[in-house]
């Protein structure tokens, strides 16, 4: 029996920065959202303004402060709420349809059991499986966009937006750079990146790390005005009689997704949709990728199978 869990996995990491010296580059980490959220600028202003708009999002998405609105609308179901949460679940509900439930916000319940799993080492039941998969369904979300009403309509289903809330953050977050007319800047939240502009006229480097070896650069990026984010099985994970159980859940089969794929690095317009579609891409496997990417020619894709193989899309 095997256990590996580790507390914060990086799936892109920052290379060396490309670019002159004419003007430092600013740099502050802050934890919030649950991870390390590093901004680097040469404006001083960048990260203050980063941290603000991560910490306002938290407070409203934090899963596990009974006081959150999105904590409020899981105890009471139904509930008129704000803009961004309305926002973010109603992209959620459309990556849902668009990978044909692949990436599900209402998995939650099976999530934690495995999570419970990797920890304990002991396999649940196919009874509690079948009891958490009953609850899921990002259909049974109602959503009102003339009242911004949100209802669950599952008596018992729960909303868990971590598979999406640091790319959404992200989105909202290089908005308010934009508006305060700041045009340079790389935010790191944990492995989902965005790189705003250049830096110093070159184009940010990032690498994608290799699943199979720890600190490893597996590709290298050079972005401009790109998100990228990797999400992967071995992250988190147990080994019981010779077979791997993930934390990354199939929202059909209730069980740890099976692909064939480990890691799945998705570079896209927005952190939105990358983040989303790298747990989706997991969970799809390559050929299933492969369709779901072609409607999207301006994403790209880096897939690495479990016998190592790398899938460039």
């Amino acid at each position: 029996m095997k256990i590996y869990i580790r507390s914060m996995t990086i799936g892109v990491l920052l290379l060396a920065l490309a670019g002159g010296c004419q003007k430092p580059l600013y740099q502050e980490t802050q934890f919030i959202m649950g991870t390390f959220v590093e901004v680097k600028s040469p404006d001083v202003r960048a990260s203050a303004i980063v941290f603000d708009e991560f910490k306002k999002l938290e407070a409203i998405f934090n899963l596990f402060d009974r006081g959150s609105e999105l904590s409020r609308l899981n105890d009471t179901q139904k509930a008129v709420v704000s803009e961004p949460l309305f926002d973010i679940i109603q992209q959620a509900q459309g990556f849902y349809r668009l990978t044909d439930g692949a990436f599900d916000i209402t998995v939650g319940p099976a999530s934690v059991l495995w999570k419970k799993a990797i920890a304990s080492k002991i396999l649940p039941g196919p009874d509690a499986v079948a009891q958490a998969l009953s609850l899921a369904g990002s259909d049974f979300i109602y959503l009102d966009a003339k009242t911004r009403e949100v209802a669950l309509l599952k008596s018992g289903m729960r909303i868990d937006l971590g598979g999406i809330a640091k790319g959404f953050a992200l989105d909202r977050a290089v908005r308010k750079l934009k508006d305060a007319q700041i045009d340079s800047a790389l935010i790191n939240a944990g492995g989902n990146i965005y790189c705003l502009g250049t830096n110093h006229r070159a184009p940010w480097r990032v690498g994608v790390q290799d699943p199979f070896r720890e600190g490893k650069v597996l590709d290298e990026l050079v972005l401009a005005d790109r998100a990228v984010a990797t999400a992967g099985d071995y992250q988190q994970y147990v080994e019981i009689n010779g077979r791997r159980y993930s934390h990354i859940v199939d929202p059909k089969t209730g069980y740890p997704a099976q692909s064939g794929i480990v890691s799945a690095t998705i570079i896209a317009d927005d952190a939105t949709a990358s983040d989303a579609l790298s747990t989706a891409c997991v969970v799809l496997g390559l050929e299933k990728s492969r369709k779901l990417l072609s409607r999207f020619p301006e994403m790209k894709a880096i897939l690495v199978a479990n016998d190592g193989t790398l899938y460039r899309i």
